[in-house]
């Protein structure tokens, strides 16, 4: 379940960063939040969907997938390459994994008690 959940919002994040389509919930926010929240939520889904992965491959790959968001973003004309932006998702990750260390046990507990439902 929450591996699905983890895929929903990579396609969503891929989705927003990417389409032409103006979306004023998503525009009206500062756009560096919008990279922290996104980035920060995607650490701690892979991180309880993908327990194995140790932390470091975690951030490699959410990484990756920024600047790659950036990339597309670039190519395709809807904004330029942001070294910024990558600080705002290095810092959303890293917040990420702080919060997911530090309630790990609680949110295991919260979900397998959800599951049992």
């Amino acid at each position: 379940m929450l591996k699905i959940l983890f895929y929903i919002c990579i396609v969503s994040i891929e989705y927003l960063a990417t389409t032409s389509v103006h979306i004023s919930a998503v525009e009206g926010m500062w756009d560096k939040s919008n990279h922290f929240i996104a980035f920060f939520t995607l650490y701690a889904l892979l991180s309880l969907g993908y327990t194995q992965l140790d932390s470091l491959k975690k951030f490699f790959y959410l990484f990756i997938f920024g600047v790659q968001i950036e990339m597309i973003q670039e190519f395709i004309g809807r904004s330029q390459f942001s070294g910024l932006d990558i600080v705002a998702d290095s810092v959303g990750i890293i917040m990420g994994m702080a919060f997911y260390y530090y309630f790990k046990n609680t949110l295991n507990t919260l979900i397998s008690n959800f599951t049992k439902i």
